[in-house]
């Protein structure tokens, strides 16, 4: 319908776009007006109505040509897609990442130990257990009793004579009380000529008592002994 106003009517909105065609075409055939020219060009008006049917032309051709691209857009505009439905995905919980430790800003705060108070304190903590153990270690060690070192002894106690009381130079013997001394069997054995001897067994410590002191305790009787032997020495 555009196309049949513009050809029916002779109404021109845009006139001077023509005027302006038509002064630019004259220039170009006969220079600029006012230009001095050798010859004058009369206009002629067949020219003019052949430029005018071609600018119609051009405006029916520019006229078709939106029409149709109206039309083709109108025809092809995308429907409306309908909204897909979201699926929610299942979260993954990542594990944490452990923080790094922040970077000291200088070399000063390097060599600083923040944690070197705990340590020393904890060395000072397990120096004194271990020495209260060693201690008491030590304590349970000196009580224990340890392997007493004895000693099995056979004397030999031998009288003045014959005449000697043998069974009171026993008594006597046997009355001598030491740490460490204990008394055994004893038996009397003949040496000669009606003399006999008494043989005493005893067992002593060898840490407090020595044969040298056990035979000067039994020589102190010296009514009744006239000397005394080791016949036997044993360790036990």
């Amino acid at each position: 319908m555009a196309v049949d106003y513009f050809l029916h009517d002779k109404v021109w909105f845009e006139k001077y776009k023509y005027d302006d065609a038509e002064r630019r075409f004259y220039e170009q055939m006969n220079g600029p007006m006012g230009a001095p020219s050798r010859q004058q060009v009369i206009p002629n008006p067949r020219n003019s109505r052949v430029i005018v049917a071609d600018l119609q032309m051009a405006i029916f051709k520019l006229e078709s040509r939106l029409n149709a691209l109206e039309k083709s857009s109108t025809s092809h505009q995308p429907s409306p897609v309908p909204p897909t439905q979201v699926v929610p995905s299942k979260k993954v919980e990542l594990p944490a990442k452990k923080a790094e430790p922040a970077a000291a800003e200088d070399d000063e705060d390097d060599d600083i130990d923040l944690f070197g108070s705990d340590d020393e304190e904890e060395d000072q903590e397990a120096a004194k257990v271990r020495e209260e153990r060693l201690r008491q270690y030590a304590e349970k060690k000196a009580k224990k009793p340890g392997l007493i070192a004895k000693s099995s002894i056979l004397l030999d106690v031998k009288p003045w004579d014959d005449e000697t009381d043998m069974a009171k130079m026993e008594e006597c013997v046997r009355s001598i009380h030491m740490d460490g001394l204990v008394w055994g069997a004893s038996k009397l054995v003949p040496v000669g000529y009606g003399i006999k001897k008494l043989q005493i067994q005893c067992v002593v410590e060898d840490e407090k008592v020595g044969t040298d002191i056990l035979e000067e305790e039994i020589t102190k009787f010296e009514d009744y002994v006239q000397s005394v032997d080791i016949a036997a020495f044993n360790k036990i």
